[in-house]
């Protein structure tokens, strides 16, 4: 049904209130009302709404958090205040020795500040009107990068604060949180990609992401600390006022920062931070020390590169020794097979630790790891066990170098590691270790879109012995499921409507949904578009598939692998015995667009994007994301951005929604 402007904008102010009301249940309180589908039901209306109706979307819509920009680059910001870093001290004399020099020049013992040092990256962000309007990294403290639409993710970050302050800028530090980068890493291991070092370096290479939605996918919180510069804000005269008076504003600041004179009850309250350090939800690499007043800060001055009135408190490195008693492998949802060190218990940063992580086999070998070895150990980000090195002088002059396992442990299928990669992988599509999570793919919205067979029916099929692949899911019958718990006879019947529904989901998403390595969404719509056949595809080679445009030698190299192997030959000849359609579905109206290639940018008239795109493609055309000397046209909306920029550059034909219209018409 169509909606009137005024049952729009009822409609987003319902939806607003009901996101966010979830969000708090789900993040905050950790008591979710609602299942992950219906929330993200709620955001995709409201999503679809703005986009109909943009003058009605409001700077602080739940939608801002979810990201989907995509930049070309980063444009450079000068700070009006530079972000200058801190003098570093790493005993307590060093910062005795600060104190009682600073209490000597201003001639009495000051009031210091004492909080948290977060480990992560420090940016500034921006308020006009009480809207945040820019956010940018530090850089060199002089020139940082606008990185306002991934900081827009941040959902701590406040989006429009409770008073109209004409300009404030404030500091902050960006941080993931040890629970997030256990999740990141433990995702990029079993994906087999580089692990991040620690929560600091994930969190820099989460707000550097050109796709904003990657950046809200990282969980990603901050931490503001400061107040850089502002206009109608009142006349705070300490630090501590000015956290205070940030609280109010709704920035998140660090957790603890107390006041103190006395050098003694400083160096309780750093101790102090320091062993609550692992129960932290939060990474800190030390404790700041900041003169409390404002004018007392003035007169002690700073250096071009740092502030005299305040220093860092760096904690000293927490690793143990002990002995490596063993390399085993774990293989992983993804087929990547990942080693992990067998310990010799140790108590570290609070906890005794037998196992470690080694990534993978380059790892082991850049730091020469050896089972038998004497090894150091540390938690990455204070929670992730790993050898930080190998105590040479205590090695024995026997041990051999390790070498990862020729056949898959779960399945004894060969193992392979493709170049350029350090990851060794079971490319065995049954295997029995992978099972889960590539059925979680095939019944995913944008597979196969199996409605009700989430990850928790999945694990239970899997259990009862049930689902060994994803052509058993057609021959599920009623009274399968009806045998499990929390699956009554109407859910069942509605699972079984739903597989048998996916049969007709067509080529290019039954491709995606295989899971074939490096095969995404448009990628399986390129190949079901020009070989039209599932049989077409899997007898194309090597050359042929690079003939495709955006089909490169590691993309076709992964596809003919996949084809060549006995368990997904089996797999695709069992969904087609079971009905499930292998051919292309064409949309196809006209070929009045064919051989041109469109991006699209800003708010079209009378049409959503995605409606405009296949548009496109159902008259012949492309649509590709970025613009570049290959691009036919820009369609372009209201409130374009760089896109429309480069393409004047390039002096590429620029058109709207009616001469679109046009050139399909003619």
């Amino acid at each position: 049904m169509n909606m009137s402007e005024e049952q729009a904008r009822e409609r987003i102010s319902y939806l607003s209130e009901r996101i966010n009301y979830h969000r708090k249940k789900y993040y905050l309180e950790d008591s979710p009302e609602i299942s992950d589908y219906d929330f993200d039901m709620l955001l995709e209306e409201l999503i679809s709404l703005e986009k109909e109706f943009p003058d009605l979307k409001k700077a602080d819509s739940p939608s801002e958090r979810v990201g989907g920009y995509v930049a070309e680059k980063f444009e450079k910001v000068r700070h009006e205040v530079p972000l200058k870093s801190l003098n570093d001290v790493f005993s307590f004399d060093e910062l005795f020795s600060y104190i009682d020099k600073t209490n000597e020049f201003l001639g009495h013992e000051a009031k210091y500040a004492v909080e948290y040092k977060i480990d992560g990256l420090s940016v500034s962000l921006e308020y006009r009107d009480g809207v945040f309007t820019r956010g940018a990294t530090r850089g060199d403290g002089i020139v940082g990068e606008d990185i306002t639409y991934n900081l827009k993710t941040v959902k701590s970050i406040p989006l429009l604060l409770p008073e109209k302050i004409p300009y404030l800028c404030v500091r902050g530090e960006v941080y993931m949180p040890k629970k997030a980068f256990a999740r990141l890493n433990a995702k990029r291991d079993e994906n087999g990609e580089t692990p991040f070092a620690n929560p600091r370096n994930a969190a820099a290479g989460s707000v550097r992401q050109l796709d904003s939605k990657i950046a809200a996918s990282r969980g990603l919180e901050i931490f503001v600390f400061n107040i850089q510069s502002s206009s109608g804000a009142p006349e705070l005269i300490s630090h501590a006022q000015s956290l205070d008076y940030l609280k109010k504003l709704g920035f998140c600041v660090s957790p603890s920062y107390n006041v103190f004179t006395d050098k003694e009850q400083i160096k309780e309250e750093i101790i102090r931070f320091g062993e609550n350090r692992p129960g932290l939800e939060f990474d800190i690499d030390g404790a700041v020390l900041k003169i409390d007043d404002f004018a007392e800060r003035e007169r002690v001055g700073e250096l071009p590169h740092a502030p005299k009135w305040a220093c860092a408190f760096k904690y000293p490195p927490d690793e143990k020794k002990t002995k490596l008693l063993s390399i085993e492998v774990n293989v992983g949802r993804t087929g990547v097979i990942t080693p992990f060190a067998v310990l010799e218990p140790v108590n570290l940063a609070g906890s005794v630790v037998s196992r470690a992580t080694l990534h993978n086999i380059d790892n082991i070998r850049s730091k020469d790891i050896r089972v038998g070895d004497t090894v150091f150990v540390h938690k990455a980000g204070d929670i992730i066990p790993e050898i930080e090195k190998v105590s040479l002088e205590d090695r024995k002059a026997d041990l051999e170098p390790f070498e990862m396992p020729e056949n898959c442990p779960s399945c004894g299928e060969k193992t392979v590691r493709e170049e350029g990669e350090a990851a060794y992988r079971c490319v065995n599509p049954e295997c029995p270790a992978q099972l889960a999570r590539s059925l979680e793919h095939y019944v995913s919205r944008d597979a196969m879109d199996i409605e009700g067979c989430g990850e928790a029916q999945i694990a239970q099929l899997i259990s009862a012995g049930l689902l060994k692949s994803a052509a058993d899911l057609y021959a599920l019958k009623a009274e399968d499921l009806t045998k499990l718990e929390r699956m009554g006879e109407k859910s069942s019947e509605n699972l079984i409507k739903s597989i048998e529904n996916s049969k007709t989901r067509g080529l290019a998403r039954l491709l995606y949904g295989l899971g074939i390595r490096h095969v995404g969404k448009q990628t399986a719509k390129s190949l079901a578009e020009h070989f039209e056949t599932l049989e077409n595809l899997m007898n194309a080679s090597e050359e042929t598939l690079t003939e495709i445009e955006d089909i490169g030698n590691i993309v076709a190299k992964s596809i003919s692998d996949y084809f060549s192997r006995p368990g997904s030959l089996h797999l695709c000849a069992r969904l087609k015995e079971y009905g499930v359609e292998t051919e292309m579905k064409s949309t196809k109206v006209s070929d009045a667009l064919s051989g041109y290639s469109f991006v699209i940018t800003g708010t079209l008239a009378g049409i959503k994007r995605d409606d405009a795109a296949k548009l496109i493609q159902d008259n012949g055309g492309k649509v590709i994301s970025s613009v570049s000397k290959n691009t036919n046209f820009l369609l372009c909306g209201s409130d374009a951005g760089s896109k429309l920029d480069k393409a004047q550059k390039l002096g590429i034909p620029i058109i709207g929604i009616d001469e679109l219209y046009g050139m399909i018409n003619s």
